[in-house]
């Protein structure tokens, strides 16, 4: 995700790339992550920067938020 930074990951993508194929987690549960990352590493977690919301495909990881 950090290493391909602006490429735009599915749920499915992510939920293989964190727990593996040889676990069953609900996709909706990398929304539930994604939501508690905000709240640590976001200025403002209800408009966030470092981690974006591609609407109807994935997140994307924005390390341009991260210059001063």
């Amino acid at each position: 995700f950090v290493q391909h930074p602006h490429r735009v990951y599915d749920r499915l993508q992510l939920l293989d790339l964190v727990w593996g194929q040889d676990v069953h987690v609900e996709p909706r549960t990398v929304d539930v992550h994604v939501r508690r990352l905000r709240k640590v590493i976001e200025r403002d977690d209800s408009a966030p920067e470092l981690l974006l919301t591609v609407r109807g495909v994935g997140y994307k990881f924005n390390p341009d938020a991260l210059e001063p």
